[in-house]
């Protein structure tokens, strides 16, 4: 569960609960050019050519690729008004990028991929071409990342005036070719079963949805699904690159985005130019995906950890107990009770998770989360319902969730392959839950369905630098929930000559859009000028939110 990285606000209204069919659980949810796009002859690069074991697939998909990328060259992007029910501010612009379903065969089926943009604010003689953006997911939209230039962003105010901001929604989301698993009034229906089995039968009943819903995904989206992969949204990065005449790629990933921009620099390692990734899924072939949602469970139960303490030493304010013990009793004392009669009739254990996973998540929901406990064991049930209850009036934003967690699990499942033995999630599972029972067992059902997943699953790519890649900037901060600071560390192994800015004692995802002038000031050079530290930096910690 890799949601969107950038700092968001909190909805403190009624909210889309974020469980699906299977019990399973969904965070947060996840410009023209004016260089010269590559000739249509233009040979594979290095790590495209390398065969990632694969040797004849690969190079078809390479050679696919080299020729929607030319053919997006040619064509480029019918710039217009976007559509008012997009809901994008002037004076962002919208488009369509044409992509094939299988590389392997680029003369087959095309999907159109949804772009949007802003020009660089600067002057024509400042501008560095186009900063392409990936918010996380799988499954996340990158349509808003312009209107951090029409929205005035601090934060990215010096790399605007250098870049047209781009955004897109990848492939089986939003805008672009969307899937789907269920129907998304069903999806957000609660309230769900308790994540947390009680029994045999409680797992049984789980694992029934699990396949009824990778049942649903082939029924509703099969000639998708085999082709949501990763590298295959990688390489649609790189037909929009090509489509924007740019000859080399600016990127920014976050999250989930940390993993497409290292398999893009894998398979185009020299049409990379800048790129920056904030919060860093672990690229190691051993950690896609099984492993790396078991090193999640570990990490956001201390980081929940961390939040309870921030609650104990602000009980001045919450009144929810000036220890972490005290405060984590009214947790389960709430979870007991909502267990026996969910609140308002929406709410069980299953939404609360949805809804009190925000605060381990982002630091700018402690204060939100905070009080909206706080308010509820004072007596004011409501506002914790309208917080965490579906709204099923609220039918785009239910199809948005459930989009969402259908690419999440198209993605996650082809991209590798997973265990089919469910007693090897039983055991993994349960040795995990005793000592962090916050997210295993929730996070086990939304990933559940991989284990009979009707399409084939590939081998990950080994992620690795190849000839003319140059210097990444790698962001992470040190208690990450989402993404366990090890990924940082392999990746920052694995693309040599790349550089590590560490916050510490931080663990907000998504480092980049908090103001930290030690990150910011780095970041903006690099975008700036491709300038690196001699070393390694580590940062002090963000301001801490205040009640």
């Amino acid at each position: 569960m890799y949601g969107e990285g950038h700092l968001r606000k909190i909805r403190l209204g009624r909210r889309t609960a974020a469980f699906g069919s299977a019990g399973a659980l969904v965070t947060a949810t996840l410009m023209a050019g004016a260089v010269t796009a590559p000739a249509a002859s233009a040979a594979p690069s290095t790590g495209q050519a390398q065969g990632q074991g694969h040797a004849k697939g690969w190079d078809r998909e390479a050679r696919g690729t080299t020729i929607a990328a030319a053919r997006a060259a040619r064509a480029g992007v019918d710039w217009q008004d976007c559509p008012a029910d997009w809901n994008l501010p002037k004076p962002i612009q919208c488009g369509y990028v044409t992509v094939p379903l299988d590389y392997a065969k680029p003369f087959g089926k095309q999907i159109e991929i949804a772009v949007d943009r802003i020009g660089n604010t600067g002057t024509k003689a400042e501008r560095q071409g186009a900063l392409i953006y990936n918010p996380g997911g799988p499954g996340g939209s990158g349509l808003r990342f312009p209107a951090r230039v029409t929205g005035k962003s601090a934060v990215w105010a010096d790399a605007a005036e250098a870049y047209d901001f781009v955004g897109f929604d990848p492939r089986g989301v939003g805008k672009s070719a969307p899937i789907s698993c269920v129907d998304p009034q069903e999806f957000v229906k609660a309230p769900k079963m308790d994540p947390v089995p009680d029994s045999e039968a409680d797992k049984l009943a789980q694992r029934k949805l699990a396949r009824e819903y990778a049942e649903g995904c082939y029924e509703r989206s099969g000639e998708m699904l085999p082709h949501m992969t990763t590298p295959n949204t990688a390489r649609d990065l790189d037909v929009i690159r090509a489509a924007l005449g740019e000859k080399k790629l600016n990127y920014l990933g976050v999250s989930y985005g940390t993993y497409l921009g290292a398999v893009y620099g894998t398979l185009f390692p020299d049409h990379v130019r800048r790129m920056v990734v904030d919060s860093v899924v672990n690229p190691s072939r051993d950690k896609i995906w099984y492993q790396a949602n078991l090193d999640q469970d570990v990490a956001f139960e201390k980081r929940w950890k961390d939040w309870q303490d921030w609650v104990a030493e602000n009980d001045a304010t919450f009144h929810l107990g000036d220890t972490r013990a005290e405060v984590q009793e009214r947790w389960l004392e709430l979870r007991a009770t909502a267990k026996k009669e969910p609140l308002g009739g929406v709410v069980g254990p299953a939404e609360l998770i949805s809804f009190f996973q925000s605060a381990p998540y982002y630091d700018s929901a402690w204060v939100p989360v905070a009080t909206i406990f706080s308010k509820y064991v004072a007596g004011d049930t409501q506002a914790l319902v309208d917080a965490a209850a579906p709204d099923p009036s609220d039918t785009a934003g239910n199809a948005s969730a459930e989009n969402g967690n259908a690419v999440y699990t198209a993605v996650e499942c082809a991209d590798a392959k997973w265990p089919a033995d469910w007693n090897t999630w039983d055991r993994d599972n349960t040795r995990l839950h005793r000592d962090h029972p916050f997210m295993t067992w929730a996070n086990a059902w939304m990933n559940l369905p991989c284990a009979t997943w009707p399409v084939k699953q590939r081998t990950p790519v080994d992620v690795q630098s190849g000839k003319g890649l140059p210097p990444v900037l790698i962001v992470q901060s040190e208690r990450d929930a989402a993404t366990p600071y090890e990924g940082a560390l392999e990746l920052h192994q694995r693309f040599k000559g790349s550089r590590l800015i560490t916050e510490r004692d931080a663990g907000s995802h998504g480092v980049t859009g908090l103001v930290n002038p030690c990150v910011n000031d780095r970041v903006d050079a690099y975008l700036l000028t491709g300038e690196v530290d001699s070393r390694d930096v580590t940062c002090a910690p963000h301001a801490t939110p205040k009640p």
